[in-house]
């Protein structure tokens, strides 16, 4: 059961020393109980291009009542880019359309993360 960012960082750090960004969506349940985890879309060194069409494609098959993504940063930072939050906001805002709540959007590597919901942005 996912209730904190910490709970998702297990799932997804073996990521965090990759040399390009992988971007990774977890389908949970309406329990907070993750479904499944996917690697939607893998990226240069310090992008990968995302699309909510692309998040939302499994999240729906699997019935999903929300998700978590997370993306590493292979550079080093863990500050959210100019794309970073707007990303977030396109998943927000189709989440909402779909009945797929976002929960977060973790930026992460081998050093530690950032939680948009920790951070009171979502």
């Amino acid at each position: 059961k996912i209730s904190s960012p910490a709970d998702v960082l297990p799932l997804i750090s073996h990521f965090a020393d990759r040399k390009q960004e992988h971007f990774i969506c977890l389908s949970l349940n309406g329990a907070n109980e993750v479904i499944i985890s996917r690697v939607v879309s893998v990226g240069l060194v310090n992008k990968t291009q995302v699309h909510p069409r692309e998040v939302f494609a499994d999240p729906i098959t699997d019935r999903a009542a929300s998700i978590i993504v997370a993306h590493n940063h292979p550079a080093g930072t863990l500050t959210p880019s100019k794309e970073d939050i707007e990303i977030t906001m396109q998943l927000k805002s189709a989440g909402k359309t779909l009945g797929i709540k976002l929960l977060d959007h973790i930026i992460f590597n081998h050093k530690g993360f950032f939680s948009f919901q920790e951070n009171g942005d979502l």
